[in-house]
């Protein structure tokens, strides 16, 4: 019994942020006139967040606001706060209350960063794959232009129905803590690709795993996945800005 009471416990925290609270608290009007407004609260991931938040600033007018109201919680406003000064889109009001925070943000007509951030990939594993994804995620969404390389076992990221589990002796509980990151904002990997794949980010495959860890071509999620090895992706991370290798 307490051998699997520590397992459970260890499989609690690879979730990290994950933690989800139920709203259904009315919220005051805002203090700012708004075009638009998402409510965000219960999902601690800020990628998640400002995912949502980019998407409906594109469709908006330059000089409208949107209005983001999400829990009250430190590292979404020290994040959104970052998110604001590397895009330059204008963060104008922010409100506390007792249990949300509500940011006011103006849609601006921003330039492109030239940056440029190259990301190895090795470990499948669904704790692994955590930091990686979020940071990408992150980089994108921020103007950044992304490129991750998958290869030896990460390559089975890339395949078809994949789904990731826990590492060690943590993985019988995998189900659980799938269910409490989906609930954060922490959606599955292949659901982070997509994303990835809609703001511009470019993925490769190392040919050379491929074969040894049961991934054809066929098998591959996206049809513009470039099947490569070392040297095309050296060249990525010759002109790359940040470099990023997870083992």
């Amino acid at each position: 019994m307490f051998k699997h009471l520590r397992i459970v416990a260890l499989a609690s925290l690879v979730i990290g942020c994950a933690t989800h609270n139920q709203h259904s608290e009315v919220l005051p009007m805002g203090k700012i006139p708004v075009n638009r407004s998402i409510d965000m609260r219960g999902k601690t991931i800020t990628p998640f967040i400002l995912y949502y938040t980019v998407k409906n600033l594109k469709d908006m007018e330059e000089g409208e606001i949107l209005e983001v109201n999400t829990d009250k919680f430190e590292a979404i406003e020290n994040d959104i706060n970052a998110w604001s000064r590397m895009t330059g889109y204008s963060l104008v009001g922010l409100e506390t209350g007792n249990t949300y925070q509500r940011y006011y943000i103006k849609k601006v007509n921003i330039k492109k960063r030239e940056r440029k951030l190259a990301m190895i990939i090795s470990d499948p594993g669904l704790e692994m794959l955590l930091s990686p994804l979020g940071l990408a995620l992150s980089a994108a969404l921020s103007g950044t232009d992304v490129y991750i390389y998958f290869q030896g076992p990460a390559v089975r990221v890339l395949k078809k129905n994949f789904k990731a589990k826990l590492s060690g002796i943590q993985k019988p509980f995998s189900s659980i803590a799938r269910k409490a990151m989906a609930k954060a904002g922490h959606l599955p990997p292949q659901d982070k690709l997509e994303q990835l794949k809609e703001l511009g980010a470019r993925i490769y495959i190392c040919g050379g795993s491929m074969d040894p860890f049961g991934v054809k071509k066929s098998d591959l999620i996206f049809d513009d996945v470039i099947v490569a090895e070392y040297l095309t992706f050296l060249e990525i991370m010759d002109s790359a800005d940040i470099h990023i290798f997870l083992q």
